[in-house]
């Protein structure tokens, strides 16, 4: 049974250490994912050690001294996302609706044919900007029901699962489209004209991930989330607009890659001590992190944050509203 856990353990400490490496494959990446998960796991195997093995005091002192510090370690990284932590966004007391806005943000997953339930969450929720993402040529004609509501459109469907669109109550303008790092990867970028004559930038994005079935390594996701980062922070100044991000990133909110893309850009994420809000896998309740992102600049304060039900894909849709100060 001694044996048993020194495996057990190692195979802990091996998951837990590997995203140290100094890689960028997949293999070694994916490990920055289940967090969470391998915590639970790290307690389970503490917890059998103390039932089994316990009157072996030796090997089982040294065992739990590893897995404690394999524990401590990954909740190092995920407890920012806990209610525990101290938040980084103010919520906001202002009734001025005006100064609102309201964002759905989905991965609709290209074979989903439940169009429908996404736009009854639509038309329940009632969003100033919907993105869609893996959405494609069958996706942009079954959202045809929102047109009405939604007069101000971005389509750029694509059959390669990186299709997007962006639906918008309000007016948009200096839209452009561009596939900045892979050629058939690309993103939206415009400004957000609200009520009050106010304007947001906007950036809509989803890089691909690094998986065996994708990219090998997270260079290209990396490069791309990276170089919007500086293209944020060249433009901050006094006479800057307020910026907001979202979108499918392929990668968890506490990786290194997206803790640098907070730093180097200037932007909040309004999850910081209210919650991790995992919106993938929407199917498999154990296997769940944060893939899907809002970030917003100094400028907002939070109304609401939110996983809305599932609507047919691997990932639930992320409603958010925040006020512009």
């Amino acid at each position: 049974m001694l044996i048993t856990f020194i495996i057990s353990s190692a195979l802990l400490t091996l998951i837990t250490l590997a995203p140290l490496l100094p890689s960028n494959h997949w293999t070694v990446r994916v490990w920055e994912f289940p967090r969470l998960q391998i915590v639970f796991l790290i307690l389970i195997n503490m917890l059998l050690m103390a039932l089994l093995i316990a009157q072996d005091l030796g090997p089982f002192l040294a065992l739990v001294i590893v897995n404690l510090c394999l524990l401590c370690y990954q909740i190092n990284w995920i407890f920012p996302y806990t209610p525990f932590a101290n938040t980084t966004v103010k919520m906001s007391k202002s009734s001025d609706l005006s100064s609102r806005i309201k964002v759905i943000n989905v991965n609709v997953l290209m074979s989903n044919r439940d169009a429908h339930k996404l736009i009854a969450l639509v038309e329940q929720h009632q969003p100033h900007l919907l993105v869609t993402l893996e959405s494609n040529q069958w996706w942009q004609d079954a959202l045809e029901p929102l047109h009405d509501a939604y007069p101000y459109r971005v389509n750029y469907p694509l059959d390669n699962l990186y299709g997007m669109h962006l639906f918008s109550r309000i007016p948009l303008s200096d839209i452009t489209t561009a596939e900045r790092v892979e050629q058939g990867v690309p993103s939206i970028h415009c400004i957000a004209n609200l009520q009050n004559g106010k304007q947001i930038q906007c950036h809509f994005l989803h890089p691909a991930p690094p998986s065996p079935t994708e990219n090998e390594e997270s260079t290209e996701r990396d490069i791309e989330l990276l170089g919007l980062a500086r293209e944020i922070a060249n433009k901050q100044g006094s006479d800057s607009l307020p910026v907001l991000v979202s979108g499918d990133l392929n990668d968890v909110a506490w990786s290194p890659t997206t803790q640098a893309f907070l730093r180097i850009s200037g932007l909040q994420d309004p999850r910081i001590g209210r919650g991790a809000y995992n919106t993938f896998h929407a199917q498999y309740a154990f296997a769940r992190w944060p893939l899907d992102h809002i970030f917003h600049s100094e400028h907002f304060e939070l109304v609401s944050l939110s996983r809305l039900s599932e609507i047919g894909s691997d990932h639930f849709p992320l409603l958010t509203e925040i006020h512009l100060k």
